[in-house]
């Protein structure tokens, strides 16, 4: 994973620090996912899928089956606007979205 994650970064002549800044942690913590000494937890990684605008499971193992293992812009805009919300809004919202899928 940290591989593809420091491999995601330099295409884009991106520093850690402007990484870890966009998606709310320490350049320290991001540094440690891409030497693999930590994994990041589940809202971290879909911060990291959004912010480089591919699946969760590209980062993970390298699965390209998704979609070309592209995020939709629509996907990216909502975890933009989870991210702006408090924790009791965001559970709220993701609640909402889930029970709306449940009825298609």
């Amino acid at each position: 994973m940290g591989d593809r994650l420091k491999e995601l970064r330099q295409k884009r002549s991106l520093s850690q620090e402007i990484v870890a800044q966009s998606i709310g942690i320490t350049r320290s913590a991001y540094s440690h996912y891409e030497i693999n000494n930590r994994q990041p937890v589940y809202e971290t990684l879909i911060k990291l899928a959004a912010f480089f605008e591919v699946t969760t499971d590209f980062i993970i193992d390298g699965d390209t089956r998704g979609n070309d293992a592209q995020v939709s812009a629509d996907t990216i805009e909502i975890i933009r606007l989870l991210n702006k919300m408090d924790d009791d809004k965001r559970k709220e919202s993701i609640d909402k979205m889930l029970e709306a899928i449940r009825e298609s």
